[in-house]
């Protein structure tokens, strides 16, 4: 089932997507009431024209795996890592489908993409183990980890964690096999990156109990899993796609600010 939350008449609600088609459901996938099996519906369908889409969750955090595929690592020049590489970015990163990317106009800038697939949390995940962690998953989407190289071991922030740099969406799929789908990335039409899940050095289960039993993963937090080898540099003007198989595309425009 595709969710997806979104403003029409100035109210915020969820629906179920199948198409051009969303039909309202009643319930947040997100609250003690809501049912998968049994989904209640207002009664109220839109065509995708008539809303304004915006992130599938509303995370108090969004926190990434870095080289996460061995490619990846490869090509930047450096090792497999034999422990999770982690960060995170504040909730004001997170921006949905369609909105602008800003990056600030710098001499020295060196803005890059990374395509990944996104678990979203359902429950409050704390010291949670492997065995019990898609118990503990809503479903998944696309995102976009945007990064300043620039400030690579210099300043965290900056690097990771500034106002857009996490677009995420354009929907939460609830239904898909998260450990084998196919994860591409084009800037400005053109095929940048093309990896699979399947790819992960450390899955999804093993992340969820890595970062549960240091810090409690509240409903509809983003763990975005990591880039394919093909990540590099965007720059005001291109349109970054992101698809992840089963799931959708997520569109974004970089735009440049002072």
């Amino acid at each position: 089932m595709k969710i997806v939350r979104f403003e029409k008449d100035g109210l915020v609600r969820y629906g179920r997507m199948d198409g051009e088609t969303v039909k309202e459901i009643a319930y947040s996938p997100f609250c003690a009431k809501w049912r998968e099996d049994r989904p209640e519906y207002t009664g109220e369908q839109f065509s995708v024209s008539e809303i304004r889409l915006l992130v599938p969750c509303e995370p108090t955090k969004y926190i990434g795996v870095g080289l996460n595929f061995e490619g990846a690592a490869r090509t930047l020049g450096r090792e497999a890592p034999a422990y999770p590489i982690t960060f995170m970015k504040p909730s004001g990163a997170v921006i949905p489908a369609g909105a602008s990317i800003e990056l600030k106009e710098r001499a020295d800038a060196d803005y890059w993409f990374e395509g990944e697939l996104a678990v979203v949390i359902k429950k409050n995940c704390r010291r949670v183990k492997r065995a019990d962690a898609y118990d503990y998953i809503a479903g998944y989407t696309c995102t976009n980890d945007i990064t300043n190289m620039a400030e690579f071991g210099h300043d965290d922030l900056k690097l990771k964690a500034a106002d857009t740099y996490g677009p995420t969406g354009p929907c939460m799929e609830t239904s898909m096999d998260p450990n084998c789908c196919r994860i591409r990335s084009w800037v400005n039409g053109e095929l940048r990156q093309d990896g699979n899940s399947s790819e992960f050095i450390f899955d999804i289960p093993y992340m969820i109990e890595f970062i549960s039993d240091t810090m409690t993963l509240y409903p509809g937090d983003i763990l975005a899993m990591g880039t394919p080898a093909g990540a590099g540099p965007c720059r005001p003007g291109d349109r970054l796609r992101i698809e992840v198989e089963g799931i959708g595309i997520l569109e974004n425009t970089v735009v440049s600010v002072k």
